[in-house]
């Protein structure tokens, strides 16, 4: 994993492996509550949630484009790894032109910082407006719960470090072949990127985070969706949409690249 470019469109796209996030099963809800919780997690069988985080690069004509950035080191030694995965691929920061942010979680934004100034010095950073607007507005942390509370500080970090350079963007095409494609509820603003090509890929950020479970029983969702109900629809409408256009999929905590295929009852996805 993180070492095959894969040509989409206009773009070669390379995932870099940030690390690995792991928690105890209490951070799974359901959409239909905790009955139905505990059955799909017993079903599940595993121990723990234990998920791979991921940032992407996309070499184009423009240059350099970086979809999220991963957690840099502030989230302990078992994250923080894409910096050196994109050295490995012979990328410097300085190359970086712009970075498209999924939604303003430590796991998808604090890589753009290195300490205390900003990782990728000449880049733009393009955020869904929405997750811009609601973290950046510092009134909204007193009506957010505690565990849903980091974009404040990591937005804050971005305007401090990156002044000048942050354009916030409604749906719609970002750069030739990459629309931005809102899927709310985990956060605010949490949206995907869909790079255009013969086989479309769509980086889903955190549609799914659990790529068996979720797929197969949609409902489950995690403590840190800001707003569960809603990350639900998105999510049943972004599997159901991915399956009906063939898309290629992937995101901040899928493994390698997917295609989506409807089993009636649910969804699997298959490696691509």
């Amino acid at each position: 994993m993180g070492e095959t470019w894969r040509r989409v469109g206009a773009y070669d796209v390379l995932t870099l492996h940030d690390g690995i996030f792991e928690a105890p099963l209490d951070v799974l809800i359901h959409a239909d509550g905790e009955a139905a919780r505990d059955e799909a997690v017993a079903r599940w069988g595993k121990p723990k949630v234990s998920i791979p985080v991921n940032c992407f690069v996309l070499k184009g004509a423009s240059g350099i484009t970086l979809i999220d950035a991963g957690t840099g080191p502030s989230w302990g030694e078992a994250m923080g790894h894409a910096p050196a995965a994109m050295a490995g691929a012979g990328i410097a920061p300085e190359q970086v032109k712009r970075v498209l942010i999924t939604h303003l979680h430590g796991d998808h934004a604090l890589g753009l910082f290195d300490g205390d100034r900003a990782r990728f010095p000449n880049a733009e950073i393009i955020v869904p407006d929405a997750d811009f607007g609601f973290f950046g507005e510092e009134t909204n942390r007193a009506k957010t719960p505690q565990n849903r509370q980091g974009g404040f500080a990591v937005t804050a970090a971005v305007k401090k470090h990156y002044a000048g350079r942050i354009h916030p963007a409604p749906a719609g095409i970002m750069q030739p072949g990459i629309t931005l494609i809102p899927l709310p509820g985990h956060t605010a603003g949490h949206s995907g990127y869909l790079i255009e090509g013969e086989h479309s890929l769509l980086l889903w950020g955190d549609a799914l985070h659990l790529s068996d479970l979720q797929a197969t029983d949609p409902g489950i969702g995690f403590v840190y969706d800001f707003d569960a109900a809603t990350a639900f629809s998105s999510r049943r409408a972004i599997l159901a949409r991915a399956a009906d256009e063939s898309w290629l999929v992937s995101g901040g905590h899928i493994e390698g690249f997917r295609r989506v295929v409807s089993t009636g009852t649910g969804y699997e996805l298959i490696p691509a």
